[in-house]
């Protein structure tokens, strides 16, 4: 599994622990599952910001990609994953 397709992959993740991060915290009465959400939310964050620098060091995302992912990926991961889908479709592009 290359660099690319891990920080994917757990964008993808971070996105699906948010959306049910919202759902707790909407749906009032789910503390510990809030909570739960919440940190896990908050350390696949931090990991995906710190291995997007990572990846951009080795030419594996590039220097957009990792922006989106580390400034706006805190609040709103769903960005980060539209980032990863925007740069497979123009790596498949460019490789047809």
């Amino acid at each position: 599994m290359t660099l690319f397709a891990f920080l994917r992959a757990l964008s993808f993740a971070n996105s699906a622990v948010f959306s049910a991060l919202l759902f707790f915290w909407l749906a009032r009465g789910y503390e510990t599952p809030t909570a739960v959400c919440g940190w896990l939310h908050g350390c696949l964050w931090i990991a995906l910001s710190l291995l997007s620098v990572v990846a951009v060091r080795r030419r594996s995302i590039p220097f957009w990609l990792a922006v989106v992912v580390a400034v706006v990926g805190g609040v709103g991961p769903f960005a980060g994953t539209a980032g990863f889908v925007l740069e497979t479709r123009r790596r498949n592009a460019a490789r047809a």
